[in-house]
């Protein structure tokens, strides 16, 4: 399923209704094309929510779009130019979903002036496939002998007894 290579993609679009599709289309071709065919639908998904509150809210369209893949996670990263976006108001809903929907997130302000909101998702390897035990392998090293069971004169059986005191040992 993953690249071990480290893998980076930007665009830079104006959000408009019928581009949101459209980025959606070519942010699935980039993550098919690295082999990280499971993260299609919520990396899309969570994308096309963020584009459609920066078309809904936003005066200035302009977004750029982000994807950095380390060989465990993908960050998709949204950027838009504007600054008028509020995460405790516009983008409440849809802050939650991503929340929801990715294994962590986080929104911080540009030197610009704008606001980049970001999400990762982690590669997990096949989908809860059971682990099943193996059996130990035969090891290299020599095996030791077991110890004969031959009985050692002095303790092989009971001895004389004499009225509970041991003899000779005082």
């Amino acid at each position: 399923m993953k690249s071990a290579v480290p893998c980076y993609y930007h665009v830079d679009v104006e959000v408009s209704p019928e581009r949101v599709g459209q980025v959606q289309r070519i942010l699935a071709a980039h993550l098919r094309h690295w082999d990280l065919d499971p993260l299609v639908d919520p990396v899309c998904g969570n994308t096309g929510l963020l584009l459609e509150a920066i078309d809904a809210h936003a005066t200035d369209k302009t977004t750029s779009i982000e994807l950095w893949w380390n060989g465990q996670h993908l960050i998709t990263a949204i950027g838009e130019n504007g600054g008028e976006l509020r995460p405790d108001q516009e983008l409440r809903g849809c802050l939650e979903w991503i929340a929801a929907m990715s294994d962590g997130w986080g929104c911080c302000a540009t030197g610009s002036g704008g606001r980049v909101i970001w999400f990762s998702q982690r590669a997990r390897d096949g989908e809860r496939v059971p682990l099943v035990p193996t059996a130990p392998g035969p090891r290299l090293r020599a095996v030791l002998p077991v110890p004969r069971a031959t009985p050692v004169a002095g303790l092989a059986g009971p001895g004389p007894r004499s009225g509970g005191v041991l003899e000779g040992a005082w």
